[in-house]
């Protein structure tokens, strides 16, 4: 199955390096380009996107508005987003998983890592490394915009099973479902039903909003170095 890629950036000659570097791959496509936000989501709609690469900063309607419009609209439930950003170290990137983003790149990152990050996002995955990553989103995540603790959550987390609260705090720690599945001694597969059950509990798009979640809720603390 060939991956739809919308290319979101109001720059027009990084727009053009990945087109290249994503239309030479064969299980990827560009489908579209878009110079602002509000471009953007109109032609992930009507493009039929799979995975909308999308700058923070754009003039008008800036990224992290177009991915909370994206992530709102129930015709979009199967597109992904993925933040790309210059400063990979900014608030604004929490601000974007919490709006419904699969996660984020730094521009200067390498050619494969970039085509990586489609294919990861594509498949439902957190793309929630390099390590600084994660510091990050323990940093921000674990101090809820409302101040209500994990008041927001609680209800919803109180719908899981001991089994599916195990899974997601293994999976906010940022394992993969082969890691939880040897952690739990059990199968891959009962790990991947426990996930999608705990995202159809939480309301959870993808596998970041299950990481979201387990921050918020104070199911995962961020580690203090």
């Amino acid at each position: 199955m060939t991956i739809r890629v919308l290319l979101a950036d109001d720059q027009a000659l990084l727009r053009s390096a990945f087109k290249v570097l994503v239309d030479s791959e064969p299980d990827m496509q560009v489908v579209g380009e878009a110079a602002d936000g509000a471009e953007a989501v109109a032609l992930a709609r009507s493009r039929r996107a799979d995975v909308v690469l999308m700058d923070i900063r754009m003039p008008g309607t800036d990224g992290l508005a177009a991915t909370r419009m994206i992530s709102e609209d129930p015709d979009l439930a199967g597109v992904r987003v993925v933040m790309l950003t210059t400063f990979e170290v900014d608030e604004y990137v929490v601000q974007s998983l919490r709006a419904g983003a699969s996660g984020f790149l730094g521009k200067g990152a390498e050619p494969d890592d970039l085509l990586d990050a489609i294919r990861v996002a594509a498949a439902g995955e957190a793309l929630l490394s390099p390590a600084a990553t994660k510091a990050l989103i323990g940093r921000f995540l674990a101090q809820p915009p409302d101040g209500t603790g994990t008041s927001a959550h609680s209800d919803r987390i109180a719908a899981l099973t001991v089994r599916e609260r195990e899974v997601l705090v293994l999976v906010g720690g940022g394992h993969s479902n082969d890691e939880i599945a040897d952690r739990l001694e059990v199968s891959p597969l009962t790990v991947k039903t426990h996930v999608n059950r705990a995202m159809a509990k939480l309301g959870a798009r993808d596998r970041a909003q299950l990481v979201v979640t387990a921050y918020e809720s104070g199911l995962v603390r961020p580690r203090v170095e």
